[in-house]
């Protein structure tokens, strides 16, 4: 070090260089604003979900925005789940077939009991017996409607088997 300068002063002036340029550089990554400064290290991604309050000392300070958090991930998560290519992979694979089947059944039976809830509560009495024959008569008619869809779908099939032999 000694080598480098030929005095103490020089190597005071050297210092107080360095601390200068220390102290522009603190002032250039120190910001008055906090919620300046974390949008240009964020690059304006920490904009929406940050907010400025005032707490009871006038004091401004920076909090999470809640809402604009969930609404983002909500978002996010509607646009990846909605894709056209994903629900109809959803549809196709076997689970979506139950899934949709069991949904479709559920609201048949709902369907048809809150018609037949509905029915036995009016003052008519067709309108009664309907409810009545719908509580008694209609699941047995469509386990037998089942059945003959399923005799259909079976015979169906075989004949295709056969005329392909």
């Amino acid at each position: 070090m000694a080598n480098k300068y030929n005095s103490l002063e020089e190597l005071r002036r050297k210092k107080a260089l360095l601390k200068k340029e220390v102290s522009d550089l603190q002032d250039l990554l120190t910001f008055e604003d906090t919620k300046e400064s974390l949008s240009v290290l964020t690059h304006g991604f920490s904009d929406s979900f940050l907010k400025e309050e005032y707490n009871k000392d006038g004091e401004k300070s920076v909090a999470l925005d809640g809402k604009e958090i969930v609404k983002s991930i909500s978002n996010q998560v509607k646009s990846t789940l909605m894709n056209k290519k994903n629900i109809m992979n959803f549809a196709k694979s076997d689970v979506g077939s139950s899934i949709a089947e069991n949904a479709i059944k559920l609201s048949i039976v709902g369907f048809v009991g809150n018609y037949a809830k509905k029915s036995l509560s009016n003052s008519n009495w067709k309108k009664k017996v309907l409810g009545l024959i719908l509580i008694y008569l209609a699941p047995s008619l469509l386990r037998y409607l089942r059945t003959k869809l399923e005799d259909y779908e079976k015979n169906r099939s075989v004949s295709s088997m056969e005329q392909l032999i």
